[in-house]
């Protein structure tokens, strides 16, 4: 079994009065697992930091660059049987403003800013349910002990 440890997530949040709103995308029909709503994700280039690549696949995913942007400490993973390999993914969040201007990618047919319960249930992989949680918690400055490790 190989360990692969290229690829990235990030979430993006903007807050509208006092609400979080997550901006998911809509995978394209013709991509792997299409029409699945998700947070941007995406590989790393060749000498590139994980957080270098969420930052580059979000303004290439989206066009848009996040105000702030911390580490969320969870990492999701996942089993590839036709491959035997294992999937190491680090979590991002950024935040962007309100009023922010989306482009997207070929990628993509279509997206939408959802609130916590709607996201959660849109969203297809239970780790990135789990990285929304823990961003929607933080942000709601719900009890924690320790703080998100701000990039950004």
């Amino acid at each position: 079994m190989k360990i692969i440890d290229d690829i990235i997530e990030a979430h993006i949040f903007r807050l509208i009065e006092g609400r979080i709103e997550f901006l998911l995308l809509k995978r394209a029909a013709n991509e792997v697992y299409p029409l699945l709503w998700q947070p941007v994700t995406g590989r790393m280039n060749e000498g590139e930091t994980a957080y270098e690549a969420a930052l580059r696949e979000i303004a290439e995913e989206t066009n848009l660059t996040p105000g702030e942007f911390w580490v969320v400490p969870n990492v999701n993973s996942f089993y590839n049987p036709n491959k035997d390999t294992v999937s190491l993914i680090p979590v991002f969040v950024g935040r962007v403003a309100a009023d922010s201007e989306i482009t997207i990618s070929e990628e993509h047919d279509d997206y939408g800013w959802f609130e916590f319960e709607e996201a959660i249930r849109l969203m297809a992989w239970p780790g990135q349910r789990k990285s929304a949680e823990i961003i929607n918690r933080y942000f709601h400055h719900e009890k924690y002990y320790f703080e998100l490790i701000k990039l950004i």
